[in-house]
């Protein structure tokens, strides 16, 4: 089966485009696309089963800035001449098969780019949003079809060697001569034919792309009208609603589990009145109102759980005090003291300040009878 270069053109989602910030480095990451599964190209199939074994080798793999050629062929970009034809700082990573399709991401180093005017002329494009090609550079090796099918050869052993930014270059930027180097294994270049292949669907899936979010923007939309009717109703059953403030305290004096009820009954006939929507956005919409309620009810609970913590720690600090004031006056035992009632020991508390008071039986002496003992009446 003989070798063959592919350059397989594709479009770069610009309108994606994000920036981030690594090991201090700024970086622009451009989402793109390539080979779809079973997708003919000038009489070429590429199988899923070949592009599943071999996509992964275009991680981390060179994203130069058109495909590098020496002397009008096309080379490696991962060669060292290719290299420092190419580079302009960008990569590309996250490699991934969805749908059937292969998807990665540009990434571009902000600083090395500005360093060349090819990779200044990229981010300046990228900036305004101009359309940017990227064509994959692969080998494979062609195997003969056979039976009626529509196309002649079958892409086998693919080798993934770089995904380039194309900005003036037509179509897959073939060079006249229509060859391309690589390097055999005895370290020798050696020449191989190149096939030029554009993803013609492009425009089909762009318009896929369009209406896909359109779709999307109008369920949000209905969800987002639905979803303030039931906001509103949240913030005016926790009592934060826009309208003037009341002088009826009523609201004010509601119970935890009644506004929990109120809220519950607003959302069911919202719920009744609001359509149909989807089952997705309904679920949504359930899983927002909860995380509102559980955020609005949150603090109202916490004051709650402080003020009986505070309630319970000051009954303890004063029931103790109380005791020892009644204990030291001989008006219980600490037994008796400890077991009574904070409100009975609040009672008794007067008592304690007049003074120690005689014990219970003070009457009694212990004179070794059970007569109290004589007192002489004065003056006698």
């Amino acid at each position: 089966m003989p070798q063959v270069r592919v350059n397989v053109r594709s479009l770069a989602n610009v309108k994606a485009v994000r920036k981030e910030k690594r090991n201090g480095r700024d970086v622009v990451i451009v989402p793109s696309a390539t080979l779809p599964d079973d997708v003919v190209m000038n009489g070429i199939l590429y199988p899923a089963d070949e592009i599943e074994k071999s996509f992964a080798g275009l991680e981390r793999s060179p994203a130069p800035l058109g495909h590098p050629t020496i002397n009008g062929k096309f080379v490696s970009a991962r060669d060292p001449e290719g290299l420092n034809l190419g580079w302009i700082g960008a990569w590309n990573e996250n490699l991934r098969r969805e749908n059937g399709r292969v998807f990665l991401d540009k990434v571009i180093d902000v600083e090395m780019a500005n360093r060349s005017e090819g990779g200044k002329r990229v981010l300046n494009a990228i900036e305004k949003g101009k359309p940017v090609h990227t064509s994959t550079g692969l080998f494979a090796l062609l195997e003969a079809a056979n039976g009626d099918v529509p196309y002649k050869n079958i892409a086998r052993e693919i080798e993934f060697d770089h995904d380039a930014i194309l900005l003036d270059e037509d179509g897959a930027a073939t060079p006249e001569q229509g060859v391309g180097m690589m390097v055999n294994a005895k370290g020798e270049r050696e020449e191989i034919q190149v096939i030029n292949s554009s993803i013609t669907d492009d425009i089909d899936r762009e318009i896929d792309w369009a209406g896909s979010r359109l779709v999307d923007a109008l369920k949000r939309r209905e969800s987002v009208g639905t979803w303030e009717k039931m906001k509103a109703a949240i913030l005016e059953a926790m009592g934060f609603s826009e309208r003037e403030p009341t002088t009826n305290t009523k609201d004010e004096e509601m119970t935890v589990e009644e506004q929990i009820k109120a809220l519950a009954a607003k959302v069911d006939t919202l719920s009744e009145t609001a359509g149909k929507p989807s089952e997705a956005v309904n679920s949504a919409i359930a899983e927002a109102v909860t995380n509102a309620v559980t955020a609005a009810l949150k603090p109202v609970l916490d004051q709650h759980e402080a003020l009986v913590a505070n309630q319970k720690a000051q009954e303890e600090a004063e029931t103790a005090e109380l005791v020892e004031k009644v204990v030291k006056a001989n008006l219980l035992d600490e037994a008796t003291a400890k077991a009574t009632p904070l409100n009975t020991l609040r009672a008794l508390a007067p008592k304690t300040e007049m003074g120690k008071a005689a014990p219970l039986n003070s009457a009694f002496k212990a004179n070794g009878n059970d007569k109290p003992a004589y007192k002489a009446p004065e003056g006698e």
